[in-house]
């Protein structure tokens, strides 16, 4: 069955995770090819004393430009970008990263709250957000914004996550477009990125 006719046309993936993202971030990512054009924007929760070495590790993984995301920096295509740990990442209207140091939301600073909601307000039905494995809360509230302003909205399934609790928050407050194991959400951004072509 062809389900590309029914894919909406994406300007931007933004993907959250926390307990058990990086496997399930290497999975997804590792497979797409060199020269993939949409901009790919990650919050992962991370222990904040340090500084984060996943742009390190992903870049050596994955074929598309990787950094992390700084201030101001207008979002270009092919690239990947992180959230820095310590900060709130959002998407601004003309479509470049902020940063601040606004409380935490669910214990989480970066939180995937903030990046899901400020991309939608951005992006609007131009937007992929993806949930995947994570202990907590954080993301639910944010999925259903992009779903309510008509982004596409997908979901680990919960069965598959190493940490079920933040796919099965997301599903308690609204109903994804996609609920998909790790191989099926690679295959998807594939296509999202076929059509958007």
């Amino acid at each position: 069955m062809n389900k590309a006719a029914e894919l909406p046309s994406v300007e931007a993936i933004v993907i959250g995770a926390s307990a058990g993202g990086v496997e399930a971030l290497l999975s997804i990512l590792g497979p797409l090819r060199e020269g993939f054009v949409l901009p790919i924007i990650v919050v992962l929760h991370l222990p904040d004393e340090r500084r984060s070495h996943l742009a390190d590790v992903f870049d050596r993984r994955v074929a598309m430009r990787v950094q992390e995301a700084h201030d101001k920096t207008p979002i270009e295509a092919g690239t990947l970008y992180f959230a820095m740990p310590g900060y709130h990442l959002s998407v601004e209207q003309d479509r470049t990263f902020s940063l601040s140091l606004e409380d935490r939301v669910h214990y989480s600073r970066p939180a995937i709250d903030f990046l899901f909601e400020s991309a939608a307000d951005a992006y609007g039905p131009n937007l992929a957000a993806v949930l995947l494995t994570g202990a907590n809360r954080d993301g639910a509230s944010g999925m259903a914004k992009v779903q309510h302003l008509g982004g596409l909205t997908i979901v680990q399934d919960p069965d598959e996550a190493q940490v079920a609790t933040m796919p099965l928050a997301a599903l308690d407050t609204h109903q994804p477009d996609h609920i998909l194991p790790i191989r099926g959400i690679g295959r998807l951004l594939v296509e999202l990125e076929r059509i958007a072509c």
